[in-house]
């Protein structure tokens, strides 16, 4: 086989793209019981399987005589393409077109045991029992209608290869967009719910100042009040004592001095009571005082809160705009997916952009759906 011509190599290559594409489309169409077009190109070719098998079959040629050689060297061969494949398409387009993390032993995700044996079984049965009758017919083939069928083959092969993986590029662009928009939505609505708790604090350390700014006028006042009504007190029973000793002492006198002591206590009496009146008067426009400044305190805080609530609903409207943006900017990423891609590859996942692809996929179900 090592003599084939490239262009037979080329044709075998179509021949298990296409055989590839009839077994995969087969087993998903049974699970998901519709029929799906599998694959990552709209023709009925799956590339891996085209690849594979011209591999296999290169790499077992020199041991065909023997069928552990020829199942050792199928399992390593396509083993490395799975791995190698998986691996760059999902760095290329961001989704993960197979996925054997739920297998075990599997690597990655991109291979699994259980797949690898299955491999080299089947490189097996295709070198022994699938090749065979194929390559009696690509031999037979008159080289003109081979080549025309390699003409009309090849120019629709690569023109859909150019689409869909500007199509799958698409979708990696979009999912890295969704998810880029999803993190600033999700950042806007934190920054909004701290500016509403920032400022309701604010607003409740405000109140608690003046609530104790009033407490403390008003302790003030008092305090004052006791201490002038006792000094007062003390200034009568002094001016009691003072004239209940001259009482004593003069008592003989008490006639002739009575009259002037008690002249002088009501003297003193009238001073203390005019200086009582004065301090009452005095303690009212303190008071009146401190009722201004707490007004005046008030009318300041209700301004400042008034501000507040000015410039929370400025930030508040300019983030609801903004959000509002966002939003519409993400419905018009997931209404601009292509779902062909997604139709061809229902099990695909995304592992890097999961919550992006969960959104872009229940987008294109309901789209479906609709």
């Amino acid at each position: 086989m090592y003599t084939y011509a490239w262009y037979h190599w080329l044709t075998f290559f179509y021949i298990y793209c296409f055989c590839g594409w009839i077994f995969e489309s087969t087993y998903v169409s049974l699970k998901q019981h519709h029929f799906v077009n599998r694959g990552f190109l709209r023709l009925p070719m799956l590339p891996l399987y085209g690849t594979g098998a011209v591999m296999m079959l290169w790499v077992s040629l020199p041991v065909k005589d023997n069928l552990f050689l020829v199942y050792c060297s199928g399992v390593v061969a396509a083993t490395l393409l799975e791995y190698v494949t998986g691996y760059v398409m999902e760095r290329l387009f961001k989704v993960r077109y197979w996925d054997y993390s739920n297998q075990r032993f599997n690597l990655h995700g991109y291979i699994c045991l259980t797949s690898s044996i299955a491999w080299g079984f089947l490189t097996i049965f295709m070198t022994e029992v699938i090749h065979k009758p194929i390559e009696r017919f690509v031999l037979n083939l008159p080289p003109a209608l081979e080549w025309c069928l390699l003409g009309v083959i090849s120019g629709c092969f690569v023109m859909d290869t150019i689409q869909s993986t500007k199509e799958a590029l698409n979708l990696a662009k979009a999912l890295e967009n969704v998810a880029k928009l999803r993190a600033e939505l999700e950042d806007m609505q934190v920054q909004l719910a701290l500016l509403k708790a920032e400022t309701a604090q604010n607003i409740e350390t405000a109140k608690a100042e003046l609530r104790e700014t009033v407490a403390e006028s008003v302790e003030a006042h008092k305090e004052m009040v006791a201490a002038r009504k006792e000094a007062l007190e003390d200034a009568v029973a002094a001016g009691k004592e003072k004239l209940a000793e001259t009482a004593a002492i003069q008592k003989d006198r008490l006639a002739e001095t009575a009259a002037a002591h008690r002249e002088m206590l009501a003297t003193a009496a009238e001073i203390h009571k005019e200086a009582i009146e004065a301090r009452k008067e005095e303690l009212v426009e303190a008071v009146e005082a401190h009722r201004e400044t707490v007004a005046a305190r008030r009318e300041e805080l209700a301004e400042t809160a008034a501000a507040h609530k000015a410039a929370l609903a400025a930030r508040i409207s300019t983030l609801n705009a903004k959000m509002n943006e966002t939003t519409r900017l993400l419905n018009s990423k997931k209404t601009a997916i292509r779902p062909s891609i997604l139709r061809r590859n229902p099990t695909a996942v995304s592992r890097r952009f999961a919550d992006a692809w969960k959104e872009l996929y229940n987008e294109w179900e309901k789209q479906k759906h609709a």
